[in-house]
């Protein structure tokens, strides 16, 4: 099967799914303009997922934006410097449980099932192109190119600023969901105290554009250990960097992965229906006791070179620049280095992100709202946000903003709330339906009043007449036929033996009534459409007789 099978598939089977039909948000204006439901701030997989998650429940009225160009979208095609995700290849989540929206159909489809029975994992390029696949075949509406510069309260909404091209756009939205990858709820940055005297030149972050070339016959060390650190330093190497020395404050190389242990149903689907005690223990050992090592294949990409060395209990004290290089003193000894790389991860830190900016000091953290027991403090812990059961934010302090139950945190900084739902390509499978029933549903509860309105007022009968089957269709005969000729257009052996079951015993023609009354409607419906089409005038129905 070729990808263009595959897609026309996938839109078959989307019609399948097309219960219930009907779009039924209430329309909302704001300064003359359509109110969004949802804006979605993120078009990576997170982002992605959700606005099929809400297509799938009739919610259209949303938008997506993005501030990196199309394709770069996430770290895939910008700074994931790995040669394959560490993600087993038979990872679902973002298809929603539709078979053909998996990445192993779409692999099937694009490279043939040998193909996928000989890798183990995706390499990152081969995963964004299937990201933009699921984009184009799903119609997903993603807007590059924009930047959400703030985001606060305005009466029963919330209102954002987007920017674009230097222009900004005021976008009113009842609910917005924050899905900006891995850093959403802080930042990268290299730590302030160790680049206070250097040049910008001397040092990157593991997630800056870095041009490798440029570090051919040099010193460099990188500080840390996991994933990012060890793909890094792989890269000077294979540049062509005379050395590379890899520090990181621990005494040992890290070899158990603690994530890879919560991939089944119970954590993955329920970890945020754990009481806060417990939530606060299982965090604390998988972020902070038990620090996830890099990949194997990783690991060996730098041990083949004999001028790569890692130093374990070697924590960094200061870093100076002398001019030409860097002094780096740590607690195992004097570094000299011509360029460093800081691999050191993601702050929990809201107060980094300029889109909270006007609210930041209403979010609640884990430390406003949970005391551990003694002994199991985590400075770490205690700065990630505390989040509801979909992933909005809560107050600081109770009812002071309640506008923040409308803003919902998609992002890695809901692990010690709700796991690993949020940014990790292993946990989208239980995380898109809890963030997107709670959207439904705060959605819905929000206008109850107002569908309860609507309810009283239907008026639309499913029962059309308590006449016979012959009367009826008697007298819609005699009112439809003459004006639109509707005779010419029905099959007349039906309408016969429909006359004919008059003198049949009540209920045996039923159903043959029923399916005929149907016909009869539509079809008429059809004439008259047609008829109103090509007149120029408006189509002129007789009195009804009495």
């Amino acid at each position: 099967m070729s990808v263009p099978r595959l897609s026309d598939r996938v839109q078959r089977e989307l019609t399948y799914l097309s219960y219930p039909s009907r779009e039924w948000t209430i329309p909302r204006h704001r300064d003359g303009a359509r109110v969004l439901d949802v804006l979605i701030v993120g078009g990576g997989q997170g982002g992605l997922a959700t606005a099929f998650g809400l297509k799938l429940e009739r919610i259209s009225n949303i938008r997506i934006v993005d501030r990196n160009p199309r394709g770069l979208e996430g770290p895939w095609r910008r700074f994931a410097r790995m040669k394959a995700l560490r993600t087993t290849k038979e990872v679902s989540g973002i298809d929603l449980g539709i078979p053909s929206l998996t990445p192993r159909a779409w692999y099937e489809a694009r490279f043939g099932r040998r193909a996928w029975e000989r890798i183990q994992k995706f390499t990152p390029e081969v995963w964004r192109d299937y990201l933009d696949w699921y984009r184009d075949v799903l119609e997903l509406p993603v807007e590059n190119d924009i930047e959400v510069t703030s985001i606060e309260p305005a009466g029963d909404l919330l209102l954002a600023r987007l920017r674009r091209k230097g222009r900004i756009e005021c976008v009113h939205a009842r609910k917005i969901v924050l899905a900006t990858g891995f850093d959403g709820s802080g930042g990268w940055r290299a730590p302030p105290a160790l680049v206070a005297d250097l040049p910008t030149e001397r040092y990157a972050h593991s997630t800056d554009d870095i041009d490798f070339d440029r570090l051919a016959g040099k010193r460099v060390g990188v500080l840390g250990v996991g994933a990012s650190a060890l793909d890094n330093a792989a890269s000077a190497l294979e540049a062509g960097a005379a050395s590379v020395d890899l520090c990181f404050r621990r005494a040992k190389f890290p070899q158990v992965n603690p994530l890879v242990w919560t991939h089944f149903a119970g954590m993955l689907g329920y970890f945020g229906e754990l009481t806060d005690v417990d939530r606060w223990r299982f965090m604390r050992r998988i972020l902070e006791q038990f620090p996830q090592p890099p990949p194997q294949d990783s690991f060996w990409r730098c041990r083949r070179f004999e001028n790569f060395v890692w130093h374990a209990d070697c924590a960094w004290h200061s870093v100076r620049d002398e001019g030409d290089a860097a002094i780096v003193e740590t607690k195992a000894g004097t570094f000299t280095f011509d360029f460093i790389i800081f691999a050191t991860g993601a702050d929990a830190d809201l107060s980094a992100r300029s889109e909270l900016a006007p609210i930041v000091h209403q979010i609640a953290l884990w430390r406003d709202r949970f005391t551990p027991p003694l002994g199991e403090e985590s400075d770490l812990l205690a700065r990630y946000p505390y989040l509801g059961t979909a992933f909005e934010f809560m107050e600081r302090e109770p009812g002071t903003a309640p506008f923040l139950g409308r803003l919902h945190n998609f992002t890695y900084g809901a692990m010690p709330s709700l796991g690993l739902t949020g940014a990790a390509i292993t946990g989208l499978r239980y995380g898109v339906p809890r963030l997107v029933n709670g959207l439904v549903r705060d959605l819905f509860r929000e206008d109850a009043a107002a569908y309860y309105e609507d309810l009283l007022a239907y008026e639309v009968p499913e029962l059309e007449t308590l006449e016979s089957a012959f009367t009826w269709l008697d007298r819609l005969g005699a009112e439809e036929l003459s004006d639109w000729k509707l005779a010419d257009h029905l099959d007349q052996a039906g309408l016969a033996k429909a006359f004919e079951g008059e003198a049949a015993p009540p209920g045996a023609n039923d159903k043959s009534a029923s399916t005929l009354s149907k016909r009869i409607r539509a079809q008429r419906d059809h004439v008259s459409l047609r008829a109103k089409r090509n007149s120029r005038g408006p189509v002129k129905r007789r009195p009804r007789a009495k």
